[in-house]
């Protein structure tokens, strides 16, 4: 067996995102959404990897992937991030925004090449925020609620003409 076969380059692939995803501390639900791989084979990947070697720094983290919106309009600079994340989630074409300000996804599930989308993005976000205030599961959230249209959704400044995330619930003055 060679490493190098075209026949296992699909594996390595999940391989590669796996490890990817475990660097950015994501759950194991939302690895095994991107790469297909069992709970079993994840957490061994993050033993090897990871826990073995001495690098303390990564942790796994347990429970559900976080639900609420409240973080991504909390606070201005949390407004602002999340904004940031979305406009780098449609620039990695993993959503798209229509002529009525309408998120679609233009993706039907998540797969490998979807997960590197979102790590590409997410990695551009550190790259940007000197402090940044969203991990990398909040930034898998604002995804699957953008996505959906339902709590969250895209509105216009009446002054600057400028999109932001906003609660679909919340009283929204139209300013940024």
């Amino acid at each position: 067996m060679k490493l190098t076969d075209n026949r296992y380059a699909s594996e390595r692939r999940q391989f590669e995102l796996a490890l990817r995803m475990i660097h950015h501390e994501a759950r194991t639900r939302t690895i095994k959404a991107c790469t297909g791989l069992s709970d079993d084979r994840i957490r061994k990947l993050y033993a090897t990897y990871f826990r073995d070697t001495g690098r303390v720094s990564i942790k796994r983290r347990r429970g559900k992937s976080p639900q609420q919106i409240s973080l991504f309009v909390k606070r201005p600079a949390n407004q602002l991030q999340a904004t940031t994340l979305l406009a780098l989630f449609c620039a990695s074409l993993l959503l798209r925004v229509d002529e009525h300000d309408k998120i679609h996804c233009c993706w039907p599930r998540p797969d490998v090449e979807y997960g590197h989308r979102v790590c590409r993005a997410f990695e551009t976000y550190l790259l940007l925020h000197a402090d940044p205030k969203l991990s990398f599961e909040w930034a898998w959230n604002l995804l699957q609620n953008m996505s959906r249209n339902d709590e969250l959704y895209l509105a216009i400044c009446a002054d600057c003409k400028t999109r932001y995330v906003q609660d679909a619930y919340a009283l929204d003055q139209r300013i940024c």
